[in-house]
């Protein structure tokens, strides 16, 4: 087994840390205290064609695949979670439009997403319908050569600030999951507005909110795929959008390790630095060791995902530990800056709270262990 990078990937990582920290990074921390989206530093990854990542070249992005893409997401997350999942949930909602769109809808709406010109948003969640897709109350109906859609969505990532939004919503009540379809729907159609933005705990400047339909019109042509097919374009969207998350999780372990290393290194008592005792080097031994683990994770399911392969059990595993491996991280890194680990002078306490948010969206805890477990006793 090769567990290697590719010197391309290498060159990637390389040149992502050094962008994020030199022009990311330094926003980081106002971004979270203000909860403002941070359209700068969306606008830096853009402009160095990173929010195209794994989209062919003929669509404006740069065909390097899922691996890379968990690179550029690692190292975006390590620098500011919510730039790097602002960016992991454009490009999942980019790559819907490669696997399922007509050469039409690629050229008019995933060339101007992969190229960062607009940007993308993923609406599934619901009021009444989060974990169990199959019951969202939205609905589209089909009236000459437009489907007027009416519902309300939630907790939508980039709501307000996208400009193309990949909708799912009932065609067919009678059908349940089978009857659920997805429309592209773009910012500014009549009938489509927007409410209220989450004051989140974590991940407070993703803009999180409400897409309120009220007798949206919308051309047929933004039909994605054929009515009917929107749980199978669903799912197989969030098991690439897990490995994304999954990075996320390893970029906020990794700066939370790396912060708790600096300190542990500085903070003298008893007339030595604290890292020179046993009870910190274990948990810094156990926080690394848990990093590497899902890093391990993360890169098997997006080997997987370039290659063509079924990776919905990996992703899940990937998903899963990844983002439960960075709360216990940040956790001890808390632990180790002792009350310095609470201010807001220090960054922990933000990834403490990046952590949990993460250990909640693209399907919580619960659900990667459901998704994990049906595959084991099958």
């Amino acid at each position: 087994m090769d567990f290697e990078l590719s010197e391309e990937q290498r060159l990637m990582q390389k040149t992502v840390r050094e962008l994020a920290e030199r022009i990311i990074a330094p926003r980081a921390a106002e971004t979270d205290r203000s909860g403002e989206f941070p359209w700068e530093s969306i606008k830096e990854l853009a402009r160095h064609n990173l929010l195209g990542v794994p989209i062919p070249t003929e669509f404006g992005g740069v065909d390097a695949g899922f691996v890379s893409h968990s690179l550029v997401v690692e190292e975006i997350t390590r620098a500011c979670a919510n730039t790097g999942f602002i960016c992991a949930v454009h490009t999942m909602t980019a790559v819907a439009l490669q696997l399922f769109g007509t050469e039409q809808q690629k050229h008019r709406y995933l060339t101007p997403l992969a190229k960062g010109e607009k940007l993308g948003a993923f609406a599934v969640t619901e009021p009444g319908a989060g974990s169990d897709i199959s019951s969202l109350q939205t609905r589209a109906i089909l009236e000459g050569d437009r489907y007027v859609l009416d519902g309300a969505k939630c907790f939508i990532t980039n709501a307000g600030q996208a400009e193309t939004y990949l909708v799912f919503a009932s065609t067919d009540k009678s059908k349940g999951a089978s009857g659920i379809s997805a429309f592209i729907v773009e910012k500014g159609t009549a009938g489509f507005s927007f409410g209220t933005v989450e004051d989140k705990v974590g991940l407070r400047a993703s803009s999180n909110g409400e897409l309120i339909f009220q007798a949206c019109r919308v051309p047929r042509e933004n039909l994605l795929g054929s009515p009917g097919d929107g749980m199978r374009m669903a799912l197989a969207s969030l098991d690439r959008g897990r490995i994304a998350a999954a990075s996320m999780g390893v970029g906020i372990a990794s700066a939370a390790l790396a912060t708790a290393k600096t300190y542990a290194r500085q903070r003298v008592q008893f007339g030595q630095p604290i890292a020179s005792l046993q009870a910190i080097q274990f948990k810094i031994a156990d926080m690394a060791t848990e990093i590497d683990a899902a890093r391990l994770l993360t890169y098997r399911a997006a080997d997987l995902a370039d290659k063509g392969g079924r990776f919905t059990r990996e992703a899940a595993m990937a998903k899963l530990y990844a983002s439960e491996a960075a709360m216990r991280t940040a956790l001890e890194a808390v632990q180790i800056l002792g009350g310095y680990g609470l201010s807001r002078e220090h960054p922990v306490e933000r990834h403490m709270r990046d952590a949990k948010a993460l250990s909640l969206i693209e399907g919580t805890s619960e659900i990667q262990r459901l998704v994990v477990s049906r595959f084991e006793l099958k």
